[in-house]
């Protein structure tokens, strides 16, 4: 148990907040550290409510194996457990292949549990069947990045150098919510004479800190993007010395941009012209000025076009490789950033090395002592994997994620994982997900061990274990050396963090994300250190692009795009856009934060969020249910009215389970690219609910089709979801 107060990072967001552990009778409380520059002592109520998920009242406490018998998830030995996920998964190996064995992990693993998941799949299962729930995230971004600066990290700049911009535009961003702490860089911008352009189709917290909001219809921030840039060129604002000296390919994307013209650029977007003038002379008048983007414009299908367009803005205004300029993406998960850059992603190795390179290949290989020709190739990304699953994948071992509640499409997800032949799941508490596993796993959470997470600047960081995890639980790295030691390899499977990160710099040494001369020591000296840092005595790279791009030719690359529509556009029979996000007191599925009774009290559950308009036709007041139907199924959550939407779009949080579950409506639609589903933008309809005689329905998700549930599981009848008469009595309602 603690003895003395530890100095660590809040477990949630990627921020990393620094916080500080102190014992107090049987467990720990969270207070302020004020000496870490990110947060500098501020935290949210999840930061602060975080040790409530210590508790065994919530947490796994020992290993759950489901009985044949009795179809329940009942106490097992270790042993045991380890045993039946060992025979598992090697029987499907042997059974169907290699490639029949998946692994999914997650945005909040550790560096040293990515890059050892990674590791396991590829050498131990011999599979190119891996991804992580951080493609969910900002992969869009991430290919973007590539695409223009031939390298991916989420802020080029810390967070320290957007108060001292002249201006900000901030993309489909809600930072007064998502990232509370943050807020106040924007707030400082502003006190210090600078400007703020908000971009979302909803007027929250963070817009209403705008000196402009643009609330464009969802699914058409590239347009919104093209045209700002078709007025920079109109008005000759371009910085054309900048573009002739450091860009490439810029002929081509200003005739792209300047055929989207103004006045079709309202009509697509429903932003009035003058609003768009006023935002691109606002950016260009600053001396300085950033981009940032978040979820709103890269959980689309066309998410990468859209975040490079807003990328082809900055470089033509000359706002990237300069001091207090550039873009950079909101990265939302706790790692992830370095969950990506060292192996859980299909088709990359350590250090952000690509799967398919042949040098990156052999290197990697000749760190794990093996014969390059041993590794398998890129795998599908993360939807794709899941719906394979019981198909092509018949055994999945699942790490830190809950794609019941997470994924696009869930219902039709849930069925996947039901069909499974078998399922292991290593997690803190009993998600959704787990609670359809054949052996659940209990594991370490943040206090209890120590590890390194890389936050939204590219800040290197340590976690530090404050408490000693129950005796019935085991660390990730306990958990992956184990079951390699059964499955036939008895080394290469660290235990210990540092040794794992040592081995971690090793491996991405001289790769993009080079993490080579970064040591835990190093990290608590410095209050972490910024990758990519070669040798031990480089001190980390805060700002990137400085003196060149990472492309060949040092060049940044400006990339042709167009609009074009969603996935899945409105219609008579779904006239309404639905788009989805989240809310201050709970976090990404909510496995963890609906557990806690404060956040709880803050945030009880879902709620559709409507224009007074639309639910004046529909006929529905403040807190009455209202069901919202998709092509994938039907949710149903209370009524809240506001002016702060646009009366065309209702807006859904996804953190929650059961009949309010607004997964279960949006779109898989995939990014041709980063593979990114298009969770922000989807067709709905609206139905009143209206109260019916008998007993009270069942709480649960009514799926698009019935599936064959797992012992344990309560199938739904499914009702019509097509473009028919509404079926809860009251009216079907479009949009106004």
């Amino acid at each position: 148990m603690l003895t003395a107060t530890t100095a660590t990072h809040c477990p949630y967001c990627a921020l990393q907040c620094g916080m500080n552990l102190r014992p107090v009778g049987d467990g720990v409380e969270v207070v302020e550290r004020t000496d870490f520059p990110v947060n500098r002592g501020a935290l949210c109520g999840k930061g602060r409510t975080a040790p409530a998920v210590l508790s065994s009242r919530v947490r796994l406490d020992g290993p759950l194996v489901r009985r044949p018998a009795t179809g329940r998830l009942e106490p097992a030995t270790w042993e045991e457990a380890l045993r039946t996920v060992a025979d598992g998964l090697r029987g499907t190996r042997e059974e169907y292949g290699a490639d029949a064995v998946g692994v999914f992990g997650g945005g909040g693993l550790t560096n040293e549990k990515a890059y050892t998941l990674g590791k396991f799949a590829r050498l131990v299962l011999g599979t190119s069947q891996i991804d992580y729930n951080g493609r969910f995230c900002m992969s869009s971004a991430a290919a973007a990045h590539q695409r223009a600066f031939g390298l991916d990290r989420g802020l080029p700049f810390p967070l320290e150098d957007i108060p001292r911009t002249g201006c900000v535009i901030l993309v489909g961003s809600n930072l007064a919510e998502t990232m509370p702490p943050a807020l106040r860089y924007l707030t400082e911008l502003k006190a210090n004479g600078g400007r703020l352009i908000v971009v979302d189709p909803r007027r929250t917290r963070t817009a209403e800190q705008a000196d402009l909001h643009l609330a464009p219809r969802p699914g058409t921030d590239l347009a919104l993007a093209l045209g700002l840039l078709h007025l920079v060129v109109a008005e000759g604002r371009t910085d054309e010395e900048f573009i002739e000296s450091r860009t490439t390919g810029w002929a081509e994307a200003r005739a792209a941009a300047m055929s989207h013209w103004p006045a079709q650029v309202e009509r697509i977007t429903g932003v009035p012209v003058p609003q768009l003038r006023e935002a691109a002379a606002m950016f260009c008048d600053a001396p300085e000025g950033m981009v940032l983007t978040a979820r709103g414009p890269e959980q689309q299908s066309k998410g990468t076009d859209t975040v490079g367009a807003w990328i082809n803005l900055c470089l033509a205004t000359g706002r990237a490789g300069r001091p207090l300029s550039g873009y950079g993406c909101l990265t939302g998960q706790g790692n992830g950033q370095g969950g990506r850059e060292h192996g859980q992603k299909a088709d990359q190795l350590p250090g952000y090395r690509k799967l398919d390179d042949p040098a990156a290949r052999a290197h990697v290989a000749g760190v794990w002592g093996v014969d390059p020709n041993t590794l398998p190739g890129p795998g599908r990304s993360a939807y794709e994997l899941l719906d394979a699953l019981g198909t092509d994948i018949k055994a999945l071992l699942l790490m830190g994620s809950n794609p019941v509640v997470s994924a696009p499409r869930a219902a039709h997800i849930q069925e996947r994982i039901e069909s499974l032949d078998f399922l292991a799941v290593a997690d803190v508490v009993l998600s959704e997900t787990a609670a359809l596993a054949d052996v659940v796993l209990p594991v370490t959470q943040w206090a209890e061990e120590t590890g390194t997470l890389t936050n939204l600047e590219g800040r290197v960081l340590l976690r530090r274990r404050a408490v000693d995890p129950p005796e019935g639980v085991r660390t990730d790295l306990e958990v992956l050396n184990a079951l390699a030691a059964l499955l036939g390899w008895e080394k290469g499977f660290a235990t210990d963090p540092e040794e794992v990160f040592d081995e971690l710099r090793r491996a991405s040494a001289g790769g993009p994300a080079d993490y080579a001369g970064i040591s835990y020591r190093r990290i608590a000296e410095e209050d972490g250190v910024f990758w990519p840092c070669p040798e031990p005595g480089h001190p980390g790279t805060p700002r990137l692009f400085l003196e060149r791009f990472a492309t060949p030719d040092g060049r940044a690359r400006f990339v042709p795009v167009t609009h074009r529509a969603a996935g899945e556009e409105t219609d008579a029979a779904y006239p309404v856009v639905l788009t989805t996000g989240r809310v201050v007191s709970q976090y990404q599925s909510g496995a963890q934060t609906r557990r806690v009774d404060e956040l709880n009290a803050a945030a009880p559950g879902p709620f559709v969020e409507l224009h007074p308009r639309l639910a004046g036709r529909l006929g529905v007041a403040e807190g009455e249910p209202v069901a919202v139907v998709s092509r994938r199924g039907r949710a149903v959550a209370p009524a809240r009215i506001t002016t702060g939407i646009r009366p065309d779009t209702v807006f859904m949080p996804f953190h929650w389970a059961g009949e309010g579950r607004a997964n279960t409506l949006t779109n898989p639609a995939l990014d041709p690219t980063s593979r990114m589903p298009e969770f922000k933008v989807c067709a709905v309809r609206l139905e009143a609910v209206r109260p019916q005689a008998g007993p009270a329905p069942q709480a649960g998700v009514v799926p698009e089709e019935d599936p064959a549930p797992r012992a344990g599981t309560a199938p739904q009848a499914a009702p019509p979801v097509g473009g028919g008469p509404a079926v809860s009595g009251g009216p079907a309602v479009g949009g106004g």
